[in-house]
């Protein structure tokens, strides 16, 4: 039987909270922040969650999370 890996790009973007849910970081915040509004700019700071629909396939991803 062959090890389960971690998809190290997953790792980078992904990991979980002591409940289990997983956290992400928001897109459309590495550039091009004069064209975005403030408020816009304020909530992409914030860390997000994945939805519960795609939650299953990061957890595919990160077999040891």
């Amino acid at each position: 039987m062959t090890k389960l890996k971690t998809k190290r790009a997953a790792a980078k973007r992904f990991s979980f909270t002591g409940s289990g849910k997983i956290k992400r970081g928001h897109a459309n915040h590495r550039h091009n922040f004069t064209s975005q509004p403030k408020k816009a700019k304020m909530r992409h700071r914030k860390t997000g969650y994945v939805s519960a629909v795609d939650a299953p396939l990061v957890r595919l991803m990160l077999p040891h999370g």
